[in-house]
């Protein structure tokens, strides 16, 4: 890791002078962003069970117990937090100047330095370690997202010129620890490359599994990210470009012609729709999750276990995950031809 201790969080007086120094440069959102900053600098998705709405109304006595619960170990990159709000306070600090703004974003940086491992990946939580949290974490673009972050702070773009430029270099480390862990973790069959898993063993770096329906596998949707990333580098390595155009061939090998993926109405399904494939000649989708020996799409329902049609698993996990998408569409016809 490079840095070994987190940054101490605000306390309440130096928030209440921070507003009161900027009381005409202020964001509302943003000043709730600080609120629910950990004192780690991470940011937490939920609290309760409940995904965080930056733009409810907060009473006195939430904002107390927010202040109290900043030692919570809850911080994550998973569903764009913490890379979503380091993004939102940078663009508040461009429109506002108030300093707090950039200086929690800043701390949400050095917080997505110290979370990542030393082979390169970043675990979904830091520092709450327990079930899948500690895994190398590419579901839903966690690991991905820190390192676009990243890559803005070495770049000076997207708002990140004023970020202190005492970052860039534990940025570029960081970045190059991350290339090396991507290229170490993309999947091989019978001695050729494909893509990736949604998720490895922080220990060893092979596949592995999460929830009990993200099971292990070749990810159609989280490869898309990696690949892109890959591809903002100037000058390349062999290994990164051999990576890149096998990961394609993969994507381009696994689309499934013929087909949309779509709700249709069903009274006897929760909701009364149910998702499924639908005949369209002018359609391709690609599977969520690949068998990596077969390459057959499957599927699971909160059992685990593994099911060859999307028909078989439960109608709440059916109709509540992405098992279908046109994820590489944007890839395959723009970005990498270009």
């Amino acid at each position: 890791m490079i840095f070994k201790k987190p940054i101490i969080g605000f306390s309440f007086f130096a928030m209440n002078f921070l507003a009161t120094e900027n009381i005409f440069a202020q964001d509302s959102i943003a000043d709730v962003i600080l609120l629910y900053q950990r004192s780690i600098g991470g940011w937490p998705k939920h609290i309760g069970g409940q995904k965080i709405d930056y733009t409810k109304y907060l009473t006195d006595a939430e904002k107390e117990d927010l202040l109290d619960e900043k030692s919570r170990n809850d911080a994550t990159i998973d569903n764009k937090a913490t890379t979503k709000e380091i993004r939102y306070l940078i663009k508040a600090h461009k429109t506002t100047g108030n300093k707090s703004y950039l200086d929690a974003a800043e701390k949400g940086i050095h917080y997505l330095l110290i979370m990542q491992e030393k082979n390169g990946g970043w675990p979904q939580f830091y520092p709450d370690s327990s079930i899948y949290r500690s895994e190398i974490t590419f579901n839903d673009n966690a690991m991905i997202n820190a390192m676009n972050v990243l890559w803005d702070v070495i770049h000076r773009s997207n708002g990140f010129d004023m970020a202190d430029t005492s970052l860039i270099t534990p940025s570029v480390k960081a970045i190059d620890a991350g290339i090396q862990c991507i290229l170490k973790t993309q999947i091989e069959v019978h001695g050729k490359l494909t893509a990736w898993c949604a998720q490895y063993d922080k220990t060893n770096l092979k596949p592995a599994k999460a929830r009990s329906y993200e099971l292990i596998s070749i990810s159609g949707e989280e490869s898309v990210g990696i690949v892109e990333f890959l591809m903002k580098i100037e000058n390349p390595s062999y290994a990164i470009k051999s990576a890149i155009s096998s990961a394609v061939d993969w994507l381009k090998k696994s689309g499934i012609n013929g087909f949309r993926y779509d709700n249709i109405k069903d009274i006897s399904k929760p909701g009364g729709i149910d998702r499924v494939l639908i005949r369209d000649k002018n359609s391709r989708v690609w599977a969520r999750f690949y068998d990596i020996e077969t390459n057959k799409p499957f599927f699971s329902g909160r059992d685990g276990s593994i099911k060859w049609s999307l028909s078989e698993i439960e109608a709440e996990r059916r109709n509540g995950y992405a098992w279908y998408g046109t994820w590489p569409r944007k890839l395959l016809e723009i970005e990498f031809p270009e």
